[in-house]
């Protein structure tokens, strides 16, 4: 018991005794002391410390040096490895993506119930009969749509679209150029995930094949090609994407922007295939648009009746045969020299065109005023490579020119006065140079190309003037 009690009075004694504090201790003091010298630590310590000093004084060194030269934007990135798994991790996340994005769409029940909510809650404008709607009956109708179809149609309901179509004198807006603006977005977004689900690297471009199997896959829903024979599709496909690649490649690098695709107006020519029958459209407009079904027999008919050799390719010769001769020798060596490319040393097809090339060509002259098909064009006229083209370049262009229209028993032409109404024409900014800034500038680019290459061509500008009677008495007849 007294032992016991020993103890307890021990601890308490021991408990109320103060305890003084760590860094009052001299022994604690000369160990911070000792430690922060450095003098004390192991090999392995002095290693680590060494090391954060070199990694401290490399990283201020970068830090200066990118502050001097300034900053550099990342311009390649390299892509996963096919069958790795942030490559598998990529085409998930983006599966996902698109597909979340393909829900949000109006489909086609979505758009008939909007366009009867539209019709329901307009008015009637007594003047002219259209069927329009102020802002509160367009807050109406967005609440209507939201019930029937969802939140999904909300956004089209925004202020900022009101705002976006032309207002009476009352602030009402048509409900028809609404409703094709609503169509147009949901078509041309539904376009962009498809086109973006074939974009295999997601780099926002489209190769070539990837462009056919888009195509390949809007067959079936374009009524004036449900038709085509099945053995025909490869090829259409091919002549198809070709115009997207003329038009929306421009440097010709062998792929073609998403964006661009979307914005331009090839792909519009090709929706415009979604008409239910080829009667409502007439022989002239099927003919002239590359993308129908007439057009591309007529060109693979074209390209076939040319090679005669029945090779797969196109000769100087052969392509000389090309609109019944009237192109000039000197615009198909020209052509051979700038947008043909020199096959392998030995073979036998070493300077003749092939299939793509010759689309190419095709497209060049059949858009001589769009600045695609100027651009090609003008490679061929500049004949010394300089970027501008002179008085001795148009003498020495339209001498073929004059020998054709000559040997078709046309009166005789002087070649300085055609020089001259070619440079009264363009009215270039240098006086003795013409550019290609300055024929896409004159708005007279395509013709001034065609009397230059073509005699047919410049048959037609000579006889302008006939030509235009000709036609207001044709509309005047119909």
């Amino acid at each position: 018991m007294s032992t016991a009690a020993g103890d307890v009075g021990g601890g308490a004694g021991a408990a109320g005794k103060k305890i003084p504090a760590a860094g009052s201790m001299p022994w604690v003091r000369n160990l911070r002391r000792f430690v922060g010298s450095g003098s004390g630590l192991g090999s392995e310590s002095l290693m680590e410390l060494e090391t954060k000093r070199i990694l401290l004084e490399i990283f201020k060194e970068r830090q200066q040096k990118s502050a001097e030269a300034g900053s550099i934007p990342t311009f390649y990135k390299k892509k996963p490895d096919d069958g790795s798994i942030s490559h598998r991790v990529q085409r998930l996340a983006k599966y996902r993506f698109l597909k979340k994005q393909s829900e949000l769409l109006l489909n086609a029940d979505d758009l008939d119930a909007m366009w009867v909510c539209l019709r329901e809650n307009c008015v009637i404008d007594d003047a002219t009969g259209a069927e329009k709607m102020n802002y509160e009956d367009f807050c109406h109708i967005a609440s209507v749509c939201t019930e029937q179809i969802g939140q999904k149609c909300k956004r089209f309901f925004s202020p900022s679209n009101f705002m976006k179509f032309e207002k009476d004198e009352s602030g009402r807006i048509a409900i028809l150029p609404f409703y094709l603006y609503v169509m147009r977005t949901v078509s041309l977004t539904q376009a962009r995930i498809d086109m973006s689900e074939l974009d295999e690297d997601s780099d926002g471009f489209l190769q070539p094949h990837e462009m056919e199997s888009y195509i390949r896959g809007l067959i079936p829903n374009l009524a004036q090609l449900r038709d085509m024979p099945s053995q025909f599709v490869q090829m259409y496909c091919r002549i198809a994407a070709r115009k997207f690649y003329f038009f929306c490649d421009p440097h010709k690098r062998g792929k073609a922007c998403i964006k661009k695709v979307l914005l331009s107006n090839c792909l519009q020519e090709l929706m415009e295939l979604h008409q239910e029958s080829e009667e409502e459209v007439t022989d002239t407009e099927q003919a002239e648009n590359w993308f129908s079904l007439t057009s591309a027999q007529r060109i693979c008919d074209m390209f076939l009746a040319l090679d005669k050799d029945t090779n797969g390719t196109l000769s100087k010769q052969e392509l000389k045969e090309y609109a019944d001769g009237t192109l000039t020798e000197i615009f198909i060596e020209r052509v051979f020299d700038e947008h043909v490319r020199r096959g392998k040393v030995g073979g036998g097809n070493s300077r003749e065109m092939d299939f793509e090339s010759f689309l190419d060509f095709v497209l060049a002259l059949e858009n001589k005023d769009t600045a695609e098909g100027l651009t090609y064009l003008f490679k061929c006229l500049d004949l010394n490579g300089r970027g501008f083209l002179t008085t001795a370049d148009i003498h020495s262009l339209f001498r073929d020119v004059h020998q054709k229209w000559i040997e078709g028993g046309n009166y005789e032409l002087c070649i300085e006065d055609v020089r001259d109404e070619i440079w009264d024409m363009v009215k270039p900014a240098d006086p003795l140079h013409i550019t290609l800034n300055d024929l896409l500038s004159c708005k007279q680019g395509g013709t001034v190309a065609s009397m230059l290459i073509d005699v047919r061509g410049f048959w037609a500008h000579d006889n302008r003037e006939n030509l235009l009677q000709e036609e207001e008495e044709q509309v005047e007849e119909q």
